[in-house]
């Protein structure tokens, strides 16, 4: 197993409990049926067809991003929170670019950004601890 050095262990660890906390601080949202989050994945919803994006996909995705958050935070899985996280957040990301627009509701673009710094920060973690990753991370250990 490649380790990391001090500087990127610390870098890592502050990047993972961001991106947690992003992730974490969403959540009360989506699992009270806010009306922004209720908002989005109606409007998502209506554009794929799927009558149960609302309130289904609000608290799935919420279940998700939980679980990737304690992921993050567990030495053993933060690999597999990062790439879980990368790819809730490009589901985030596409459904902003594709049907909501950068902007909603009226928040500056405040939830876009976010979740480009999930997908951002979880990338770079990924990237840190690339020879972690379950199954394949031997391939990317340095000689």
């Amino acid at each position: 197993m490649t380790y990391l050095t001090r500087p990127q262990a610390v870098f890592s660890w502050l990047l993972q409990v961001t991106v947690a906390v992003i992730l974490l601080q969403t959540l009360f949202f989506k699992f009270t049926g806010a009306e922004e989050s209720v908002y989005i994945f109606s409007t998502v919803g209506r554009f794929v067809g799927v009558a149960g994006v609302e309130p289904w996909g609000r608290i799935g995705s919420g279940v998700f991003e939980l679980i990737a958050a304690i992921l993050l935070l567990m030495p053993g899985t933060i690999s597999l929170g990062a790439a879980l996280t990368m790819g809730v957040m490009a589901g985030a990301i596409m459904s902003h670019l594709l049907i909501l627009g950068v902007e909603v509701k009226g928040d500056g673009g405040l939830l876009f950004a976010l979740a480009v710094s999930a997908f951002v920060g979880s990338a770079i973690v990924l990237i840190l601890r690339r020879a972690q990753i379950p199954v394949v991370g031997r391939y990317f250990q340095l000689a």
